[in-house]
């Protein structure tokens, strides 16, 4: 940790205990634009079911419906097919990061405890590689008409020095029983062709998904499993006790337990203010008019880089690129938690541009390739870039799992039986992973978050990260 990172720490720690007064005073509102993803526009018959109207119980009422949504109503219905289950989505299935993301499928969590304990890195591995199994075995058991691919993907190291650790990290890796495959530069550029990389690891098990697809066409499974959907239906309002009562704009839900789907909205609800920021962040997709062919771009199903403002790149099966990331611009905290992009059109062209610059960078002949696409959406990270699952309140009833950082699709879906073997207690097999129960690193409120974001971000050109 590096002296602008101890002070940003210590000014965020001593900001963070004026949360009972500056929380009153920077009230949050939620904020919903409309799914512009190419995941969106790959699902053009789908419409929003009805929204709620009137009163209705609930053994287990899910607040959001993206990934973690969705994935905890699909385990949860089959474990408990006698219990009551409600999903309140405030706009439309798939409409938040599940629906926006760059679409890789990714094992590993967002970030790397040291150090090494070969215990728990194989956990995690077998754990997140577990996850993508399920997600492959759900859409082959109900015939889901999804786009997915799972060929791998790479890391890669932008100096010589960062490769050589990379090596010796896949080495190790592959000594606890983890398929992690060095590539070195020579042999890399024969594969994937990416311009100024040293080497790469590639992981064979994971891959890209679209998760517009993936959680709209579970829609009538769950019906079938006798989840009752309310789109359109926002949480206004969380009563908590041994019954928690739900209001939305025409209607409530008394549950007897609630989950926390709602990742970088979650505060809007009063929950993890303290824990979690919003951060927006833009994404373009190539015409698909397999631009990966041009590139050199077809062997894997994507990429990310070495850098702290991340490139990341995956890659649809017949061709189609997407790109975000490594722009100074391309991803950006809005002030009080703000979860949607504001900007003007010429705002947004400009973010574009600066996202394909970096695109460039990696594929320079990548100039001639049309972009077809460019959308925003919210990610919701934790200052240490850990995730949260667990059960809170009084009663022992609120159960979450937010603060993806960037790796929702996987664990998204992984939460899901987290959250549901949480409810049963059996939830032995989790206790050893990072994110059950965890702990997390206070975010100071506002004007301090904003302030501070600000001048790190402009000091260091780097996002927060301890």
């Amino acid at each position: 940790m590096n002296l602008l990172s101890r002070g940003l720490q210590a000014s965020a720690s001593l900001a963070s205990l004026t949360w009972p007064i500056a929380g009153r005073i920077f009230t949050e509102k939620l904020e919903i634009d409309e799914n512009r993803s190419a995941w969106a526009a790959s699902t053009p018959d789908y419409q929003p079911g009805p929204p709620l109207q009137g009163d209705t119980t609930a053994d287990l009422a899910i607040i959001g419906g993206g990934f973690t949504g969705t994935s905890t109503a699909y385990h949860f219905s089959r474990r408990y097919p006698e219990k009551r289950v409600v999903l309140l989505e405030a706009a439309t299935l798939a409409n938040g990061a599940s629906g926006r993301n760059g679409g890789m499928m990714l094992n590993w969590l967002p970030y790397d405890p040291p150090p090494r304990n070969p215990a728990r890195d194989a956990l995690v591995y077998s754990t997140t590689n577990a996850g993508i199994d399920t997600i492959e075995e759900i859409i082959r058991r109900h015939n889901l008409p999804v786009s997915y691919r799972r060929d791998g993907t790479l890391s890669v190291f932008t100096t010589a020095r960062r490769a050589e650790v990379a090596q010796a990290k896949a080495e190790y890796h592959r000594s606890i029983g983890i398929p992690s495959q060095f590539i070195d530069r020579a042999t890399l550029a024969a594969s994937f062709r990416l311009e100024g990389v040293h080497g790469g690891v590639l992981d064979p098990h994971s891959g890209q998904l679209n998760g517009a697809q993936y959680v709209r066409s579970q829609r009538p499974v769950l019906v079938e499993q006798g989840v009752e959907i309310y789109e359109q239906t926002p949480v206004l309002k969380v009563e908590e006790g041994s019954t928690i009562t739900l209001t939305t704009p025409n209607g409530t839900v008394r549950a007897k337990a609630i989950v926390l789907a709602t990742n970088g909205y979650t505060s809007k609800l009063g929950y993890f203010r303290e824990a979690l920021f919003p951060m927006v962040s833009h994404v373009f997709a190539t015409a698909p008019l397999d631009p990966a062919e041009q590139l050199g771009w077809r062997s894997w199903a994507g990429f990310y880089d070495d850098m702290d403002r991340i490139s990341y790149s995956s890659i649809t099966r017949d061709g189609q690129v997407i790109f975000g990331g490594g722009s100074p611009i391309g991803t950006a905290y809005n002030f009080n938690n703000g979860t949607r992009f504001k900007g003007s059109p010429e705002e947004a062209a400009l973010i574009s541009a600066s996202i394909q610059k970096a695109f460039q960078r990696y594929a320079p002949g990548g100039r001639g390739v049309p972009i077809a696409q460019h959308w925003s959406g919210t990610l919701g990270l934790t200052l240490k870039r850990n995730i949260l699952m667990g059960v809170r309140g009084e009663a022992r009833n609120v159960f979450y799992a937010v603060g993806f950082n960037g790796h929702g699709v996987t664990l998204g879906n992984v939460a899901g039986q987290v959250l549901t073997d949480m409810y049963s207690g059996d939830d032995e097999k989790w206790r050893g992973l990072p994110f059950y129960q965890a702990g997390y690193t206070p975010i100071p409120p506002e004007p301090f978050c904003w302030v501070g974001y600000a001048t790190f971000s402009r000091l260091s050109g780097h996002l927060p990260r301890y």
